[in-house]
């Protein structure tokens, strides 16, 4: 029986240091699994070269550009890949995530029983090298713990860049979600949660990016805000009907 369809969704703002490591690695993992596959690189209306060295690959490739007419921040890039995805299981890959792509059998794995396999850092069975500074780390404990707060209990990794969706959860929960920020994620996975799919959390592979460009200082204001929001819009989330398994399946197949 041949794998199920695979859409990897790869959001990325000013990459081209790493945009080329992402897509050879990504098309490698494809190869090996099999079956149809497809990678959708999401252009936050990128500054330097990222889209230039896109292009390349794009040539008799599964690959698909889209690109945003202006900066509309990583959750409306997120959210536009996942709607426009075709396989049965979409992968949100950061483009600093090649580390983690042999992490993936273990979020395959999970996805059989749940909604959204979270890869987490932090879990038991993470592998971690280049960990952040001792300092940065107890800052994002402390927006983790005002993430729960102003959300509620989530998974332990919130803000990891690869998580595995399934289709049917994919399409119920991106059509639903309001932030573009990058706290995105903390709605998506409290929306996931209260539409009743099980979120699973599974540790991967992980190295650290040194000189992070996310100031937390910088987005912390705008970041309570977009939580704010994204709690509101959680707790008013239109009740899924019984037909939702049909009427938000995607409606393309991959080739």
């Amino acid at each position: 029986m041949p794998p199920r369809a695979l859409s990897i969704i790869i959001p990325v703002l000013n990459e081209e240091d790493e945009i080329e490591s992402i897509l050879t690695a990504a098309l490698a993992l494809m190869e090996q699994r099999g079956g149809r596959s497809e990678i959708i690189v999401v252009d936050n209306a990128s500054t330097d070269r990222t889209v230039d060295r896109v292009r390349p690959f794009l040539d008799g490739r599964p690959i698909r550009l889209l690109r945003n007419d202006a900066n509309r921040g990583k959750g409306f890039s997120v959210r536009r890949g996942m709607l426009e995805a075709c396989g049965d299981l979409r992968l949100m890959c950061d483009a600093d995530c090649v580390p983690s792509l042999g992490s993936f059998p273990r979020l395959l794995a999970a996805a059989e029983d749940a909604g959204v396999a979270v890869g987490s850092r932090i879990a038991p069975d993470a592998h971690v090298g280049h960990q952040q500074p001792l300092r940065r780390r107890f800052v994002g404990l402390g927006f983790l713990i005002l993430t729960r707060v102003i959300i509620g209990r989530l998974t332990r990794d919130v803000y990891c860049g690869f998580k595995l969706w399934r289709a049917d959860a994919a399409q119920a929960v991106f059509e639903r979600l309001v932030v573009d920020g990058w706290v995105f994620d903390a709605e998506a996975l409290a929306m996931a949660e209260g539409l009743g799919y099980r979120v699973t959390e599974v540790g991967i592979d992980w190295i650290n990016r040194p000189n992070s460009r996310l100031s937390i200082r910088q987005v912390l204001i705008p970041a309570i805000r977009e939580l704010s929001a994204a709690r509101q819009n959680v707790r008013r989330r239109p009740a899924p009907s019984l037909s939702d398994a049909e009427t938000l399946s995607p409606s393309r197949e991959l080739r």
